[in-house]
């Protein structure tokens, strides 16, 4: 793969750490190669959200996680956080669904949510997380619906931590079925750069992943 390839893949991923025995010299080497190597942004616990801003002030922008990763919390507290990571200096956040009210078909509750956080947000870039591999056909098609109603900027296959990241099939799905407005980000289980260009042919805007950027750097 040439050399533009590769540094058009890099500026779509959001490099990423969110294990929870992440430390705060991980989250600084996380962003020093997410500077050097010009990702999109860095995908971080909240925790760690004031320090990473202060430490990479205006040369990488700082994502962090909302409802993470079970989606179960209430709205209320959902706002909270989103409210808190932007007073923080968050400039982009991913929120997690509350996949167990979309499975009993209460959407209003789903969508208000959205609708919620996004105003939390104050402009920040929202990007909603679904969980695919929890979910229906139908339901995923409901949810491209939802987020684009929402007038959320992206929506998102996983948080990583589901027992299947993205796929090709979801990628494509989401292509059909979301509105003009909404972009999509592949997360979880991106593993080369091969299966990342092939994300971003699909429709692809961003790419959540820690490994590219491992596997850009291992070559040089």
């Amino acid at each position: 793969m040439n050399v533009f390839h590769v540094k058009k893949i890099l500026a779509a991923c959001d490099h990423t750490l969110l294990q929870p025995t992440a430390t705060w010299e991980e989250i600084k080497e996380l962003i020093d190669d997410a500077i050097q190597y010009k990702t999109a942004s860095v995908c971080i616990p909240p925790c760690y959200v004031k320090q990473a801003k202060a430490y990479a002030g205006d040369k990488m922008p700082i994502c962090t996680v909302i409802g993470f990763p079970n989606g179960a919390s209430t709205t209320t507290v959902k706002v909270f956080e989103a409210m808190e990571a932007v007073t923080l200096g968050a400039d982009e956040i991913d929120m997690v669904i509350n996949i167990g009210m979309l499975k009993a078909g209460d959407t209003d509750y789903v969508l208000s949510e959205i609708e919620d956080v996004k105003r939390a947000c104050r402009g920040r870039v929202l990007k909603v997380i679904i969980e695919t591999c929890m979910l229906t056909e139908e339901e995923k098609i409901k949810m491209c619906h939802l987020v684009t109603k929402a007038g959320a900027d992206y929506i998102k296959t996983s948080t990583g931590f589901g027992s299947e990241g993205a796929t090709f099939a979801d990628v494509e799905l989401f292509k059909k079925h979301v509105g003009p407005k909404v972009k999509i980000k592949a997360a979880g289980g991106i593993a080369s750069l091969e299966d990342a260009e092939h994300f971003m042919e699909l429709g692809a805007d961003r790419l959540g992943t820690s490994r590219i950027v491992k596997i850009v750097k291992a070559s040089d």
